[in-house]
């Protein structure tokens, strides 16, 4: 489903010259699982995420969405993912209703099957209660939920959740990371970016561990264990790190 190969991504800064916010990266996400990119904030987590979702262009490297590259098939790859991130995006003078259509419109769904795909999304993430509500008096669970529901209305096959539980309290963080393993039952391939060790314990069936643009290690959780010895993810992440920081090689799990 997205097949990521030898990632890089430069940016120029006049005062400190060249900035390099992904080195290299490769990673491959299936249907029917929950890969995870685990790391630190300013990891590179969000860069190679809005890469994938063609809101960013590659200095180098491909990324391929179901079959369709982000750089010369970017409107193919847009159809293919819906994008949840912390940033909700929701309009104050909208309400929930409008503005999953909205997206539902964009998307070019007809209205039999925007309509249909509509209430299906709003039972199904308990949303009838707010249907009316206006985003300027929407909680930030409440307004997560709107997120979701506007990046599942097409009923992409891909799904990316970027630190999507950021900011919320434990009750909404919760429904959500229900939402997303129900979503992986479905069948979708989702991509969940996290910094929080117990998140990635929950949901992830292969995750990668990131710092500093690099993937120190990937594959499932058992196997990393055993690779590095270490059966606390936490422990296993700050060693990983410290050992990247002090150029120290990695080993890879499977």
């Amino acid at each position: 489903m997205i097949h990521v190969e030898n990632l890089t991504k430069e940016y120029a800064d006049l005062r400190r010259g060249k900035l390099v916010a992904l080195r290299g990266m490769a990673f491959e996400a299936l249907a029917g699982e929950i890969f995870g990119l685990l790391g630190p904030n300013g990891a590179g987590k969000t860069t190679a995420l809005r890469i994938v979702s063609t809101l960013l262009r590659p200095t180098a490297g491909t990324v391929c969405v179901n079959g369709y590259d982000v750089v010369t098939q970017p409107s193919e790859v847009r159809h293919q993912i819906g994008f949840v991130s912390a940033n909700t995006g929701v309009y104050d003078r909208m309400t929930a209703w409008e503005l999953v259509e909205y997206f539902g419109r964009l998307y070019g769904l007809d209205d039999e099957t925007r309509h249909a795909r509509m209430e299906q999304l709003f039972d199904r993430l308990k949303m009838n209660d707010i249907r009316d509500l206006l985003g300027a008096k929407m909680s930030t669970g409440m307004k997560q939920k709107v997120s979701i529901a506007r990046a599942l209305v097409h009923d992409p096959p891909v799904l990316i959740f970027d630190e999507a539980t950021n900011g919320l309290d434990v009750l909404a963080a919760r429904a959500l990371l229900e939402t997303v393993a129900e979503l992986k039952q479905q069948g979708k391939c989702i991509v969940f970016s996290t910094h929080i060790m117990r998140e990635a314990e929950k949901l992830c069936d292969r995750l990668a561990i990131v710092h500093r643009g690099t993937i120190l290690t990937s594959g499932t959780l058992e196997a990393m264990r055993e690779i590095h010895q270490e059966q606390d993810l936490e422990e296993l992440f700050f060693r990983l790190i410290s050992a990247h920081d002090l150029g120290q090689p990695q080993l890879a799990a499977s």
